[in-house]
């Protein structure tokens, strides 16, 4: 049990200094020196931490909101921050630190708030909903099923997040496989383990990428020498997996029909595209941050949202907006009598509602509180013990294998924050292997956890942990390209 508690509060620790990457730069580097990670303070904000943290990985048996404790967390940590600096006579240095790090996460916040947004906005256009009907439509056998949502996993998740990306996909294998348990089981380990590797290759592909891209340590297009070794991180399982689906037909049900994309979505679709190119040049060209181009191009979706609303014709609500606005619906129903129907137009802030806001505000608990811990001193203290002593290409690797049971944003941020003196090729390592190492387990990713909820009995911890040495063997081989492709 020590021993347990002992990585934990070393894998919290960290998970903090990814947030002191502010306090790398200018201003804080005076008081660098001054280290709290004996003290009572320090040991105790670590311990706030840990507590924190055990309740979001225990998120499915508390039924707690992510976001709810490490919130808590943060403004605890940053107090007991803020007092400790105080007692040393001053008052200056936990306040450009805070700073700093609200810095570093707003723009995150905002980048990611126009993405969801326009994720969220296609699936309400029901983008998604006529490519999985169509996926159902084709009357493909179980095999052929197995490699097109595997495949349109990895290629979606690019653009996609991973986890609006397995919950389609795994819809499919789900409707499709019905009362099939393996089939299910091994389509849905494909659908996350794809999903991951999908988003290791492209800045937009997870949050991990994201952050280093807007680092400004690795190009945007150095990120593509990932999908060689990307590719075979997904291939290897999969390949191994497929001996296990049968091949055979689907049970036979009613005909599906097809879902028609609504009015504006393949507009909407082009918009994307041209608020991507706009960040990715606004970076590249005039080196400005790339939420910049986000925000931009979420102001023109604004006004195109605000054209549906006037010109395009209404429809009838029955979608996640009708869902989400019950309330509503109902008090209109009561005011003007027998109403069984709400006509609704198009309303784009409704659709910004639907983001995934405690994922948002689970970003903000975790890069304080990391940010609080890096400021007493961790961060330091991490960099030798992982990459001074072990080497980067060691490090970076098993830091990818500790994303399995550590979220990988706060191990990315952790890696950021200590700034170790590695060549674009080893930050290229970090980025797949933090990418791809959640695969190893089930809750190792937010893509896992969810298909577990949406499968839930049939895909579980323990018939993925089944096809972990596959998934690991895929990992090994994936670093191996790497090193060998890009000349580590």
């Amino acid at each position: 049990m020590y021993r347990l508690l002992t990585l934990l509060c070393t894998a919290c620790a960290v998970i903090l200094t990814c947030l002191a990457s502010p306090l790398m730069a200018s201003e804080t580097a005076a008081a660098a020196p001054i280290s709290y990670t004996n003290s009572f303070i320090g040991i105790t904000c670590v311990g706030i931490f840990v507590i924190s943290y055990l309740f979001v990985l225990g998120e499915e048996f508390f039924h707690l909101r992510k976001s709810k404790p490490v919130i808590v967390a943060a403004g605890l940590i940053w107090l007991l921050v803020g007092l400790a600096y105080t007692l040393e006579g001053d008052n200056q240095t936990a306040a450009i630190a805070f700073r700093h790090n609200l810095l570093e996460y707003a723009e995150l916040f905002f980048f990611l708030l126009a993405a969801m947004s326009f994720i969220t906005t296609l699936e309400e256009r029901q983008v998604f909903a006529a490519l999985r009907a169509w996926l159902i439509t084709c009357e493909w056998n179980l095999t052929q099923i197995y490699w097109a949502t595997g495949g349109l996993a990895f290629f979606l998740s690019p653009i996609a997040d991973n986890l609006s990306t397995a919950l389609l996909m795994g819809a499919v294998v789900m409707a499709i496989g019905q009362h099939r348990v393996k089939f299910v089981a091994v389509g849905c380990i494909n659908v996350v383990v794809a999903a991951n590797a999908g988003g290791a290759f492209s800045p937009f592909g997870d949050i991990t990428t994201l952050m280093v891209w807007q680092k400004g340590i690795i190009p945007f297009t150095d990120f593509f020498n990932l999908f060689i070794p990307s590719l075979i991180s997904w291939l290897t399982p999969a390949i191994i997996m497929s001996f296990a689906v049968e091949k055979a037909k689907p049970t036979p049900e009613k005909r599906q029909t097809k879902r028609q994309m609504k009015p504006g979505a393949r507009p909407i679709i082009a918009l994307f595209l041209f608020t991507i190119i706009l960040a990715i040049s606004s970076n590249s060209l005039l080196n400005l941050p790339s939420v910049l181009g986000m925000m931009t191009g979420l102001g023109i979706l604004k006004l195109y949202g605000y054209y549906l609303s006037r010109f395009a014709s209404s429809v009838r609500d029955t979608g996640h907006i009708h869902n989400h606005h019950i309330a509503n619906i109902s008090d209109i129903r009561q005011m003007k009598g027998d109403h069984t129907d709400v006509i609704r137009r198009f309303d784009i802030f409704q659709v910004v509602e639907r983001s995934s806001w405690d994922t948002l505000m689970f970003f903000y608990g975790v890069v304080l509180s990391v940010g609080g811990l890096a400021s007493l001193g961790y961060l330091s203290l991490l960099s030798e013990t992982i990459y001074q002593q072990l080497g980067a290409t060691l490090a970076n690797s098993l830091i990818g294998v500790s994303s399995s049971l550590i979220d990988n944003i706060p191990v990315m941020f952790a890696v950021l924050s200590m700034q170790p003196d590695m060549s674009t090729n080893q930050w290229l390592l970090i980025t797949l292997t933090t990418g791809i190492g959640g695969s190893l387990l089930s809750i190792g990713s937010a893509a896992g956890i969810a298909l577990m909820g949406q499968a839930q009995g049939v895909y579980t911890f323990y018939s993925h942990l089944k096809w972990s040495w596959a998934i690991g063997l895929g990992y090994l081989l994936s670093i191996a390209a790497h090193l060998w492709l890009n000349g580590v």
